[in-house]
């Protein structure tokens, strides 16, 4: 559904597969890898793979340096650009109304993905989608996404497009 052509951000890179995907399918004009490749010591995220599951900094260090390498290529044509920041201090690098959709796979709890939706609702131009992975009430992260989404989608910002195994997509009113 994402729009070729197209300017778009990634908000959760991980080893960068599903970025791949992105570039072969929608072939965007520009898209924003964003991800602070940081590890999370705190005891909620163990079951995070930025977290317990990835061991240490270092891990996290050498995904990122793996995956710079994976789009070296995109990234030399600048048709990738990476971020290695947390994602609502990357939206605020971002002109208004600047992407033509987002796709939101970062931070799983709640109060993270609220603030994705808040940062990056501007940045996406009316019209435009906003995306993500993980709708649903399971994972380490309890339900965090989908509520998060609800509660956005009744501020009326939005309309839902579709739902469909765990990914949602919006249309920014």
């Amino acid at each position: 559904m994402l729009p070729s052509d197209s300017i778009g951000a990634e908000i959760g890179i991980w080893k960068g597969n599903f970025s791949k995907k992105i570039l072969r399918t929608v072939q965007p004009k520009k898209l924003h890898l964003i991800d602070p490749y940081l590890y999370q010591e705190a005891e909620n995220y163990q079951r995070a793979l930025y977290g317990g599951q990835s061991g240490s900094q270092k891990v996290l260090d050498d995904i990122y340096n793996s995956v710079r390498e994976k789009f070296k290529g995109e990234i030399a044509a600048g048709q990738a650009v990476m971020h290695r920041k947390l994602s609502e201090e990357t939206a605020q690098e971002f002109a208004d109304e600047y992407f033509d959709w987002i796709y939101i796979d970062g931070d799983h709890q709640y109060e993270f993905v609220k603030k994705d939706l808040e940062s990056f609702y501007p940045k996406v131009k009316a019209g435009g989608l906003i995306a993500g992975d993980d709708y649903d009430d399971a994972g380490w992260w309890q339900g965090g996404v989908k509520k998060a989404v609800d509660e956005f989608l009744h501020t009326g910002a939005v309309k839902l497009i579709k739902i469909k195994k765990n990914q949602f997509v919006l249309r920014k009113n």
